[in-house]
């Protein structure tokens, strides 16, 4: 019985990026010694142990096509790494630290390649959308997908097999696609292959349409999305935040195009297209929730200069920032992103939210509890609260923010 470190653990050491898990492949040995050894079964359609110190994960090596393989203590480490999906990811290092590797993971490394092992890889249609992840967290490196991979990813999606996703898994790949420091290029992979139209049409749709070059330099839709979402993952590793800048415009996707460059009412047909996404994916509700509110009002905090008071408050309440001011920094974050998100706009400042935040903190300083105090009926009080936060709106002074209000002006570190 022999373990060996495998997979990401060891690609990462050679990448010299942070390891964060290990995991470790076990040959020569049964469910039975691995339990008499101190280890605990935890995996149900293959055995799967953990270390009765480290609590550290030992699967006991497999071989064969299917997902769950065969096992034994015949299996050899080499049939194990055979039957992974990438070949950094078929890297095994022994307790000497001596690599394993036969599959030429190595120089794939060295030379920024993410590339199949074998055509089993079309065996398992989320590996198109792990191959897209990949690209997108070793995006800084450099890495790139192999022209044989690219050309089998595409040709399994012509034969449908992302088809045939289920909704649970679609949404956790692409959540940890959001969470990576440069999400883009995942939906880049993801369109070069044609796995987006399949999966995410409402995006996909994007490419190809014209807004108004006066205010949209980069003039293409989709070009203008992904560059708010890199304008977003550099402002905030919140997830919910990076998933609306995505969605924000998804309803000039069904702008007529006799109407083009002109998107009218985008942002109503927006929120409903994001809800029926949401829906489809099985999306949890904060994300939906946030990205509807950035689509219904993201246009309107462009233009609050020219809006009245009345307008913006109606906004507020709308995005119900009085009882949770961390989501109306979310939904600044997304419009600065939205706003950021075009050719030559990427370092300019976005003096909306400034003037959002100060009409903000002076209808938040309004004691709603005072008014109740004096009111009883209920829709007495919502009209008395805001009257007076509209008053305190007109006000010049220099009324301080909320000492709870989340700082959201410099970007995340």
């Amino acid at each position: 019985m022999k373990s060996y470190l495998v997979g990401g653990a060891v690609r990462d050491r050679l990448l010299e990026r942070e390891v964060t898990e290990r995991d470790y492949v076990v040959v020569g040995a049964t469910p039975q010694q691995m339990v008499a050894a101190g280890y605990r079964q935890v995996g149900k359609a293959f055995p799967v142990f953990l270390h009765p110190e480290t609590k550290e994960e030992y699967a006991l090596a497999r071989r064969g096509r299917d997902e769950i393989g065969q096992f034994g203590p015949e299996v050899t480490l080499e049939q194990d790494l055979q039957r992974r999906d990438l070949t950094i990811n078929a890297l095994a290092e022994d307790e000497t630290g001596k690599i394993i590797d036969c599959c030429g993971g190595q120089q794939d490394l060295q030379d920024r390649l993410l590339r199949h092992i074998s055509a089993d890889f079309a065996e398992d249609p989320l590996r198109v959308l792990r191959v897209a992840r990949f690209a997108a967290r070793y995006a800084d490196l450099g890495f790139r997908v192999a022209k044989e991979t690219m050309q089998l990813m595409s040709e399994m999606v012509e034969a449908g097999a992302v088809d045939a996703l289920v909704p649970e898994r679609l949404w956790q790949e692409l959540e940890r696609a959001l969470a990576e420091p440069l999400p883009a290029p995942f939906f880049d992979v993801l369109r070069r292959c044609g796995a987006l139209k399949r999966l995410l049409p409402e995006l996909d749709i994007l490419w190809g349409i014209p807004q108004p070059e006066k205010w949209h330099p980069e003039i293409d839709t989709g070009d203008h999305t992904m560059m708010v979402l890199a304008c977003a993952a550099k402002r905030s590793h919140e997830v919910e935040v990076r998933f609306a800048a995505l969605v924000h415009d998804l309803g000039k996707g069904v702008t007529p195009p006799e109407k083009w460059p002109s998107h009218h009412g985008h942002e109503q047909k927006g929120v409903v297209l994001i809800e029926q996404l949401c829906d489809r994916l099985k999306a949890p509700k904060r994300f939906c929730e946030l990205a509807c509110l950035a689509a219904r009002y993201h246009t309107r905090l462009h233009h609050i200069e020219e809006l009245r008071d009345d307008t913006v408050l109606k906004m507020l309440e709308g995005l119900d920032a009085f009882r949770r001011p961390e989501r109306l920094a979310q939904f600044i974050l997304v419009c600065e992103s939205d706003y950021r998100g075009r050719a030559g706009f990427f370092d300019r400042p976005y003096r909306q939210a400034g003037r959002l935040l100060t009409l903000f903190g002076r209808a938040a300083s309004v004691d709603c509890g005072a008014i109740a105090a004096n009111e009883r009926d209920p829709e007495k009080i919502k009209a008395a609260v805001h009257r007076k936060r509209l008053e305190a709106m007109q006000q010049k002074d220099k009324t301080p923010y909320p000492a709870n209000w989340p700082n959201i002006l410099n970007p995340a570190k």
